[in-house]
């Protein structure tokens, strides 16, 4: 049971620190809304990545950041323009 919470604890780590990375840099290129709002869009971006079976948070910004950018579109806070 312990091994579980702390395994889940990890995983939100990961995602976390992985929105916080990509969506900082999103912010600053302009990609994305400068609002304090979360972008669901990204997170899905970085949840679905995660289920596939990448835990590195710098992997999961990266990969997240790369798909942003060649979807070639602007994303808002609750989606897709």
């Amino acid at each position: 049971m312990l091994v579980e919470r702390g395994l889940q604890v990890m995983n939100a780590e990961a995602v976390g620190g992985a929105y916080a990375i990509a969506a900082n840099y999103l912010r600053k290129t302009g990609v994305i809304p400068d609002t304090v709002d979360r972008n669901d869009a990204l997170l899905e971006v970085i949840v679905e990545l995660f289920h596939r079976g990448e835990f590195n948070r710098l992997r999961l910004a990266n990969k997240a950041i790369a798909r942003f950018e060649a979807a070639g579109r602007r994303y808002t806070a609750t989606g897709r323009i």
